[in-house]
Formats: C-alpha cells, structure tokens, sequence
C-alpha cells in the first residue's frame, strides 16, 4: 500500500514510501529499475519530502514516531530522530502515537516544521545540511486538534486547527523562537473566508487520517501455544494410562477376557 510520493527536483526519481516500512527509489524514465531502497523504518512511512535547496536529501517520518534524514540515491540513513524522546515530562508517560501528517520546510532558515496525527503539536527542527543531521528546536502546542500547516515564504507558519472561531493561527521566529502573531488584516480575511466553508473544511480537513489502521497488530500467541500443547501432552498420557492399566503384584499386567475371574495363587 503506498501511502505518499515524491519527485525528486531533477526528475530523475520517483520515491515511493509503503506500508511495508520501505522508501524505493526508482528511476522516472524507467520505474522498474530501482537506484536505492532506504531501509531502517519499523512501521508504515507515512511521508517523505524531499529538501528542495538540497536535492539530494530527504526527509521521512513513520509510526514508529521517528523523523528520519537520508541520502537518497545511496539508500543511506544520516541522522534518527526520536520523537517520543521530545515529549514532556508530564507527557513521557503517554500512549501517544507520532504519524506524522505533514511535513513542510521554510528555505529561509532551513527549518523543518511535522506535524503528527491527531495531535495539537508542532514540532519545529534546524535542517544542518552541512553536518547531515536535524536539530530540534521547539514545540508548538495548540487548544485545539491541528489539521494541516504550511510555510509561505513571506509570511511565517500557518497552522490551520479546528476551531470555527480561530480557524488560523500564523506563527513567526521572534527572537529565535516561534510564536503566534497578533490578528492582522491578511488572518482576519482568510480566517472569514474558511469560517463561510466550515462545513465543507470540517467534513475533509477533519475527518481521521486513518493511521491508526496501519499499525501491526501485535498479540502474545505463544503463551496460548504452551497452553494448548501441555492440553495435549495431558491427553496423550490419560489416555495411555486407560490403555496400558499398571503391572500387577508380579510385575506383569494380563488382560482378562470378558467374564474370565481373577485367578489366585495356590500355596
């Protein structure tokens, strides 16, 4: 099952990532050829982007909740990052699950913006193309269940939630931090102009993403395996014992025919 697809910005590759916790990379002009698989996901791949001011990376997340960077075309994994790791202390105990939905990438600073499934969270990463890794910087944390974000280059973060009332929130780097900025004439008429649509918005935008269907499904099946073979084991010998009655006084067991007594000994 295919769950997202991307190109690279050449258009000499179509990455493909699956259910089967594999990333393929194949050639465009010849899709069965295959360049590289990026192998190290232990659940679905539920996005890949590739980095468009550097080509040959990209970057992939999966429900095993890690946001992975790779070089491509090798298939070779540059740098994991665990996302249950970023959680609070009051979090750290939680059964959260980090699908992530989107990710979205801000050339001006190089900054990485995932958001994950289901959650009011975005998680806000430093793309250090020279070091090949991904630096975490912050959490943005919302009232409300996020459904999409996005960067504009001239604008900062959008962060579309579900809430009729405040259906937008746009989010600029203030003095190295991100945060909400104050209501401004651009927010209030896109705002308007989604709250008209609600609906229509609630009905797509808001229905499940459906990743809690991709999970394994895991179960203990050897403790109901032993289980059943000592039954067995039981059996076999309860009906051996009916079978073979034990040895008589002199070490011998006879089987008596029907009606035939017990014979005793003579002194």
């Amino acid at each position: 099952m295919l769950l997202d697809v991307a190109v690279s910005p050449d258009g000499r590759y179509v990455l493909t990532a699956d259910r089967d916790e594999k990333i393929r990379v194949s050639w465009a002009v010849a899709p069965h050829s295959i360049e590289s698989f990026c192998l190290g996901h232990t659940e679905f791949v539920s996005r890949i982007f590739v980095v468009p001011d550097h080509p040959e990376l990209l970057l992939s997340s999966s429900g095993d909740g890690t946001l992975r960077l790779w070089e491509y075309r090798s298939g070779r994994e540059l740098h994991c990052c665990h996302l249950t790791s970023l959680q609070e202390p009051a979090e750290s105990q939680s059964d959260k699950r980090f699908a992530a939905s989107r990710i979205t990438y801000w050339c001006q600073e190089d900054c990485v913006a995932l958001l994950c499934d289901g959650l009011p969270v975005v998680y806000l990463f430093q793309l250090d193309a020279p070091q090949r890794q991904l630096v975490y910087k912050q959490q943005l944390t919302f009232q409300h269940r996020v459904w999409d974000v996005a960067f504009e280059e001239t604008q900062g973060l959008w962060v579309l939630q579900g809430c009729r009332e405040a259906p937008l929130v746009l989010c600029r780097p203030v003095g190295g931090q991100w945060q909400p900025v104050p209501e401004s004439a651009v927010l209030k008429r896109v705002s308007a102009h989604l709250r008209e649509h609600w609906a229509m918005l609630e009905g797509s935008a808001g229905a499940d993403g459906g990743f809690s269907s991709l999970y394994k499904a895991t179960c203990d099946n050897m403790t109901t395996y032993l289980k059943k073979k000592e039954e067995r084991l039981q059996q076999q010998l309860e009906k051996k014992r009916r079978r073979d009655p034990p040895p008589g006084p002199n070490g011998q067991t006879k089987k008596m025919k029907a009606g035939e007594a017990p014979r005793s000994c003579s002194s």
